[in-house]
């Protein structure tokens, strides 16, 4: 994996990640996707999956609720001997209805919605780098 690489993921807010009323959804759901990104990040650049050292940067821009899906990307800013730095955003998608009348439906949104960004840091050590960069 090189500088300017991108992953990504696509995942539905179910009911059991809703933790506030009105089937909110809380913001470390989508710290833990960055978290699943930066480690996907690792394993393609190093071969192992590091660990996740620090966040430079946290924004969390528009409520996620249940139902709703998200598509959280990372691409990797920066390689440095053991650390590697990744732009993180989540958007949504698609959004879950918010009509008590009309639970089961939903909208795909002709513009995602940037519902949090981040900058992290993720570290794998030396001697756990198997892979050469290319």
């Amino acid at each position: 994996m090189q500088v300017g690489e991108e992953v990504r993921l696509r995942v539905r807010m179910s009911a059991r990640d809703a933790h506030y009323g009105g089937g909110l959804v809380a913001g470390a759901k989508t710290l833990e996707l960055f978290g699943d990104i930066v480690t996907e990040v690792a394993i393609r650049h190093d071969g192992d999956e590091g660990l996740f050292r620090a966040y430079e940067e946290i924004e969390f821009l528009a409520p996620v609720y249940a139902g709703d899906y998200l598509e959280v990307s990372g691409k990797l800013l920066k390689i440095g001997s053991t650390s590697r730095t990744v732009e993180l955003v989540a958007r949504k998608v698609i959004a879950a209805s918010r009509d008590p009348n009309h639970p089961s439906q939903a909208d795909i949104l002709d513009e995602p919605i940037i519902v949090a960004r981040a900058v992290g840091v993720t570290v794998t050590p030396k001697d756990r780098q198997r892979k050469a960069p290319k």
